[in-house]
């Protein structure tokens, strides 16, 4: 069903039976609170023995009182139908008057609704999961988003760089100064985001059962980290700041050229030399899912050094699967959790979803789009680097006694993802289009129904919600809401 679908239905169920009511328009805030905990939900109920569609609308009665309303929908209806499905068509699961309209008590009542309808509790565990995590990542924006503030035009980098320059670069030369700028810049960044993602881990995660790291492998993990930033960052930091310096007014080529390299180099040695510091990799030992994997791949021409399975229980209960490292180097990688989740024939249709990628190159052109923008954010920074305007109309003064590079990668690096808000709904919609293509390549080469199931799966064990707000899913979502999946799929899994 598309989600052009609800007003039509909703208008029939208003004007049939509560003609009296003033009903609220929808609005992307109003769907947000209201839609998300039902619309779209593909799932087999045991309770109603039957796969449904959940509908939900609130409307205001004369005065602030708010009436929510639950219709459940047959999916086969809804599948024939589409837009002209009657009100005798649906059924009425729930009537609930809210006094408050804030959508934390609006969750609530649907909560009671959705219990008293016989509805499995993970409806209700996806909204409040999605509702945490919503609240942590708009307070994590409005956080960045004064830290932006405070590091450019209330002076906080400006202040940073006197302090490091006037005790570094005399005694330690140029390159010393601005490696201790960069590293200073990226370890205060991390400690003003590491509440959030401790909150985000040990307190939303926690809350929902999938957080399964220990406090001291949060801290191993961290130490990790930094070590590899260090091994791996400094170097590259140091060569990019030597050809700003060594190489003229076409440094900006020369480094991309650099940035390029580094990073083909990273994707060949991560899956057998930055991967396995983190987490511990094993041959997949079921001898029939490898046979059933190894025919998939012959099948999609596609060739991998090993398959293998992460122990990604130790930190999460989250499922994933993944290809990872270029040429030769290509690994088929499962999280044990997807495998203690999956039938055999779920794995092999998500398996073939991500052979799709492959199929249709899907990496190939991300790598190339990446590259492309790289190049051209670099010569753009070409050019700013040296306009004094740059650093003043960001809150900082450029040096003059000393190179301003590091200074003009990391106001570039604070500047470029506000601009990058513009862009982002391209990419995702090119993301989105990615991910249809995969599937419908996936259920060519295994079962539709198989990759439905495990889409369904993998939905209510991550408390994943199937109906997130459209808007939203425009601007930041990289893979369709599975309901939109779920419904391109069907006529294949037929």
């Amino acid at each position: 069903m598309s989600y052009r679908s609800v007003p039509r239905i909703l208008g029939l169920f208003k004007a049939e039976t509560m003609p009296g009511l003033a009903w609220i328009p929808h609005f992307t805030s109003v769907i947000n609170w209201t839609l998300r905990l039902g619309l779209g939900l593909l799932n087999q109920v045991k309770a109603i023995n039957t796969r449904w569609l959940a509908i939900i609308d609130h409307s205001i009665d004369i005065g602030t009182k708010k009436v929510l309303v639950v219709l459940r929908v047959p999916v086969d209806v809804l599948a024939n139908k589409g837009a002209a499905i009657q009100l005798q068509d649906c059924e009425c699961i729930g009537l609930k008057v809210c006094e408050q309209v804030n959508g934390e008590s609006i969750a609530l009542d649907l909560a009671a609704i959705f219990s008293q309808a016989g509805a499995p509790a993970a409806i209700i565990k996806d909204g409040d999961y999605t509702l945490a995590k919503g609240r942590l990542g708009l307070l994590a924006t409005a956080f960045g988003t004064a830290v932006l503030l405070g590091w450019t035009l209330l002076g906080g980098l400006d202040v940073l760089n006197t302090a490091l320059r006037d005790a570094v670069q005399p005694r330690f030369g140029d390159m010393a100064y601005q490696l201790s700028l960069l590293a200073a810049f990226a370890l205060l960044g991390g400690l003003l985001d590491l509440p959030f993602d401790l909150y985000g881990t040990f307190r939303v995660e926690q809350q929902f059962g999938f957080n399964r790291t220990t406090p001291m492998l949060y801290a191993v993990d961290l130490v990790k980290s930094l070590a590899v930033g260090v091994v791996i960052g400094l170097p590259l930091a140091a060569l990019i700041l030597w050809i700003m310096r060594a190489t003229g007014s076409w440094w900006w080529l020369w480094a991309w050229a650099a940035w390029a390299g580094f990073n083909l180099l990273i994707m060949v040695l991560y899956p057998t030399v930055i991967a396995p510091l983190f987490n511990k990799f094993s041959p997949l030992a079921d001898d029939a899912l490898v046979a059933r994997v190894q025919a998939l791949m012959q099948r999609c021409g596609f060739q991998a050094k090993g398959l293998f399975v992460m122990d990604g229980s130790r930190r999460s209960a989250h499922g994933n699967a993944y290809f990872t490292g270029l040429g030769a180097a290509k690994r088929v990688v499962f999280f044990d959790t997807l495998l203690a989740k999956l039938s055999p024939g779920e794995v092999e249709a998500v398996l073939a979803h991500e052979l799709g990628h492959f199929k249709h190159r899907h990496v190939q052109k991300r790598i190339v789009m990446m590259f492309g923008a790289s190049l051209a954010g670099l010569a753009l920074l070409g050019w700013l680097a040296g306009q004094t305007g740059f650093y003043t109309g960001l809150g900082v003064s450029p040096n003059l006694g000393a190179p301003n590079d590091a200074l003009a990668l990391l106001l570039f690096g604070l500047v470029v993802p506000v601009f990058g808000f513009f862009v982002s709904p391209v990419m995702a919609m090119l993301s989105r289009r990615h991910e249809f293509e995969a599937d419908a390549y996936a259920s060519a080469q295994a079962s539709a129904a198989d990759l439905s199931s495990a889409l369904l799966k993998l939905h209510e064990d991550n408390a994943a919600t199937l109906t997130p707000d459209p808007l939203y899913v425009r601007f930041y979502y990289s893979h369709p809401p599975a309901s939109e999946r779920l419904a391109a799929l069907a006529p294949r899994a037929a």
